[in-house]
């Protein structure tokens, strides 16, 4: 596990001291001058099927260095670039194969957050990549249309791997008619979220290690840009927004008050779109939005303090700016999906999780070789989180859950859909109609843990292994050596 000393040790002996400062960093200098860049739109890797009927993507992991603030040089990590990574997309029914290659100093993992796929291509801790080698997961997409993202899951070291860049999204179509905005980069446009702190010669300061939470930055960053505008040339937009921070919770407003409609989160599309004029949205979760705009508007998208610790300071994120005139969009679907309910059966299986401090999950540590929990396979349970006195959100592989209650009471409609991620503030509980796959693998484990990367880092996180029913007593708790995958 990595801590605060052997962080700088790290950074030093890999040439990028400067990628990540600690906490006693020079102040960030004042905030720059607002020249809207445009909002850059992260390429759109969708490849034909080859021969074999296979999507074949390539991702290289790489450092690089990024402008990030005006006239100043910062040294970044990214996929096929020097920050963040290309948006992946592939249908339902698709067998993707992604060839990554991690030509950085240190060994990371690719985990498919939101993913349903076999634990072997989950891209966990347990398939590390090591500097120069080559791993390539394959599995067949079998969800339903949704935003999900990819990102680094090395034990000890999520939180330095992300913070310096290392994220993209990877959206799904299912072939359905959704009747929303399809216009990759025009009215379909990705968001990935993220804060930061900078040291005055513009490397990232902070310790992503240190403190309770880790970092919650000064300077909110759209698609790894600071001061963003993106040119609105249609009547509505479809926002796909990932909180891509380590820690931070985006409260999300429109500094005008107009208000907007959800019509997506983490693993699907919603029923009916719900009219809201703010969104929560902590690390991992994801949110698909639409938003009206008139002709010759300026509108700046902020952050607002909510007296959560997660979102502490307002801050303005990016602009929107239209144009004199704009091309129709299609009215807003009043159905954009029919996602069935997850239920319980009659006697599901009640698991409790009770998430203490920052490093503990029912007041154990991670270990990787130990099995917390045994799933048969396609079972729906019901698991049950809980807080003490700190903010945490709850992140499960490989699953799609639906929030049943929070604190007793049923969840906003806005969260009311198919998530992988869950807000539980402090002294609260929410409860989860949890649906397993089919994808079973005894010495494979899943992981379960909280998506404040600081506090996953520290241990707080859990593993399961999906079995075939009726085996579960038979499995051992331990893994055999060697369990995990190594390249």
């Amino acid at each position: 596990m990595v801590n605060r000393r052997s962080f700088l040790a790290l950074t030093a002996v890999s040439g990028l001291a400067a990628a990540c400062r600690t906490a006693d960093s020079r102040p960030s200098p004042p905030p720059a001058v607002d020249t809207s860049v445009p909002l850059p739109v992260p390429p759109l890797l969708h490849p034909e099927p080859d021969g074999d009927g296979v999507r074949q993507f390539e991702l290289t992991l790489q450092a690089g260095r990024t402008e990030i603030l005006p006239g100043l040089s910062t040294p970044t990590w990214g996929f096929n670039g020097a920050f963040l990574g290309p948006t992946l997309r592939a249908g339902r029914g698709d067998v993707v194969r992604v060839t990554v290659r991690n030509t950085l100093p240190e060994a990371t993992s690719v985990h498919w957050h939101g993913m349903h796929l076999p634990a072997a291509m989950d891209g966990g801790p347990h398939q590390t990549v090591e500097p120069d080698a080559v791993w390539t997961p394959s599995w067949t997409v079998r969800q339903p249309a949704a935003t999900l993202w990819y990102h680094p899951h090395p034990h000890g070291s999520t939180a330095l791997h992300v913070y310096r860049g290392l994220a993209g999204m990877f959206i799904l179509d299912d072939g359905e008619e959704h009747g929303l905005p399809t216009a990759y980069g025009v009215d379909d446009v990705p968001l990935v979220l993220q804060d930061k702190r900078f040291a005055a010669d513009g490397s990232l300061a902070g310790d992503p290690l240190g403190g309770f939470y880790g970092i919650l930055g000064d300077r909110m960053l759209a698609n790894g840009t600071l001061n963003a505008r993106f040119d609105v040339t249609t009547e509505r937009v479809r926002l796909r927004i990932l909180n891509g921070a380590n820690a931070r919770m985006f409260n999300l407003a429109f500094a005008d008050g107009r208000r907007f409609h959800v019509v997506g989160n983490d693993s699907g599309l919603l029923s009916a779109p719900v009219e809201v004029d703010r969104l929560p949205l902590t690390p991992g979760e994801r949110a698909e939005v639409v938003v009206a705009f008139a002709p010759d508007e300026r509108v700046v998208l902020r952050t607002l303090d909510n007296g959560v610790d997660l979102a502490k300071g307002n801050f303005d994120i990016m602009s929107f700016a239209t144009a004199s005139e704009l091309a129709p969009s299609p009215a807003l679907p009043a159905h954009p999906a029919d996602l069935p309910p997850i239920t319980p059966p009659s006697g599901a299986r009640v698991r409790t999780f009770t998430l203490n401090g920052r490093d503990t999950i029912n007041s154990k540590q991670m270990d990787m070789d130990r099995i917390d929990v045994v799933v048969p396979a396609g079972a729906t349970e019901v698991w049950e989180v809980a807080t003490g006195g700190s903010s945490h959100n709850f992140h499960i592989h490989g699953v799609a859950f639906q929030v049943l209650e929070v604190d007793g009471a049923p969840p906003d409609a806005s969260a009311a859909g198919y998530k992988d991620t869950v807000f539980v503030r402090s002294r609260s509980s929410a409860r989860l109609a949890v649906r397993f796959g089919t994808d079973t693998d005894p010495a494979r484990p899943y992981m379960y843990h909280c998506h404040i990367l600081r506090h996953e880092d520290a241990g707080m996180m859990g593993q399961f292994v999906v079995v075939e029913p009726g085996t579960e007593s038979g499995v051992p708790r331990t893994l055999a050596p060697g369990a995990g995958h190594h390249h």
